[in-house]
């Protein structure tokens, strides 16, 4: 599904602060694989996502998904089958709109934009049911504005919205690390659910190694721009919690 060859990232070459993001990583992630990646700061996990996700373009190696060659793609171009959550929850939504408003967004997000009304009593119920899966109660609210909401509510509406509209890869950066732990749960769970019951091929970059445990098929240990530890399914059905934590020892 996702296919990383030989990709190379630098960052301010020659120069004093030159940083070598990505060495040479070579991956191959499956369809509908849940893939987890850990790492300490500056370990290359983050710049690994923007490469797949097309924010940042690689200074050599090429990058395939879905046998489609998106090395030189711009992020924009790769909406067709790529959906990202950010970190911030106040990223990907528009807070001035609905929450209606903002699901309307999320289902043209990769279709021709045209003269048309597209919120109608269906699309209502729709929305209405999707929400109404996280147990928030925001189903009836669904004309609030979107700045209004806690963080945890933006996120997990966000990940409602990401799979809308047809998309193959969910790009999952950090998506709990600026929320309490009970929202963080309910996110993670909503994002365990989705990845399941839409048969995607996810990627998870996270610090939290309870969850790095808890979720995936899958996971990976980047250090200095590199894949140090791979672990596949049934690798990681046999890891204990405590394993993670002597990887960052």
């Amino acid at each position: 599904m996702i296919a990383i060859n030989n990709v190379h990232k630098v960052f301010n070459k020659g120069k004093a602060n030159q940083v070598n993001a990505v060495n040479g990583i070579t991956l191959q992630i499956k369809s509908q694989e849940f893939l987890v990646i850990v790492g300490s700061n500056g370990s290359g996990k983050t710049t690994l996502l923007n490469l797949v996700a097309g924010s940042v373009m690689p200074d050599s190696g090429t990058i395939v998904i879905d046998d489609n060659d998106v090395t030189k793609l711009a992020d924009y171009k790769r909406s067709q089958w790529i959906a990202r959550v950010f970190q911030n929850p106040m990223s990907g939504t528009a807070s001035d709109l609905s929450i209606l408003d903002n699901f309307r967004l999320a289902a043209i997000r990769t279709k021709p934009k045209g003269l048309s009304i597209g919120i109608n009593d269906n699309f209502k119920r729709e929305v209405k049911d999707k929400i109404a899966t996280l147990g928030m109660g925001l189903e009836n609210k669904i004309e609030q504005s979107m700045g209004t909401l806690s963080g945890g509510q933006r996120q997990a509406l966000t990940l409602l919205m990401s799979v809308i509209d047809s998309c193959k890869v969910l790009l999952l950066d950090e998506p709990t690390a600026a929320l309490d732990p009970r929202s963080a749960d309910v996110v993670m769970r909503t994002a365990d659910k989705l990845i399941s019951d839409f048969k995607l091929t996810a990627i998870l970059i996270t610090h939290n190694l309870k969850d790095a445990y808890t979720y995936g098929t899958r996971i990976i240990q980047m250090g200095e721009g590199l894949v140090i530890n791979d672990l596949n399914r049934q690798e990681k059905a046999g890891l204990k919690q405590n394993d993670l934590f002597d990887w960052f020892a």
